[in-house]
């Protein structure tokens, strides 16, 4: 991986995609979510200053964990002059995350075990189905697999 010398602070997109690994599409996209920002240059070409290589290590480390961009956007919104996320903010944010994940964890963990069970049915037993009925929301309304009389006649 090549080092960007310490003089150096802003960084062209390929040397940014060099740097963090991840494709020049994604910074694109990165950029176009609000996630990250660049300056033009007279040619019209993207320049990053130096911090946003943390920038993007922040948000791939989100993702990584399952974090949705939105929310990875709000997170870098709430930081005091849209600054690179340090140490200290990466711990406050993630805290509040962990509830979530461990949600997901909850509900990945449930869906894994009843994997088995689901195998073969038809989900023509959508008042236990876990995937296609988690919790039992519709065995509330209905029994057995009445959720095809909920649809709209075709025309």
């Amino acid at each position: 991986m090549p080092q960007i010398p310490e003089k150096v602070h802003e960084l062209t997109v390929g040397q940014l995609a060099d740097r963090s690994g991840v494709a020049v599409s994604a910074l694109h996209f990165y950029e176009s979510k609000g996630l990250i920002t660049s300056r033009r240059t007279s040619g019209n070409q993207r320049r990053y200053h130096r911090d946003t290589l943390r920038r993007v290590a922040f948000i791939r480390a989100s993702q990584r964990v399952g974090i949705p961009l939105s929310t990875i956007r709000e997170a870098l919104d709430s930081l005091p002059e849209e600054r690179t996320p340090n140490r200290e903010d990466w711990a406050r944010l993630s805290e509040g995350w962990r509830s979530e994940l461990d949600k997901r964890i909850k509900q990945l963990g449930r869906l894994r075990d009843h994997l088995t069970d689901c195998i073969g049915c038809g989900c023509l037993s959508l008042d236990t189905c876990v995937l296609s009925n988690p919790d039992d929301v519709f065995g509330e309304r209905h029994s057995g697999s009445r959720l095809l009389v909920d649809r709209k006649p075709r025309r």
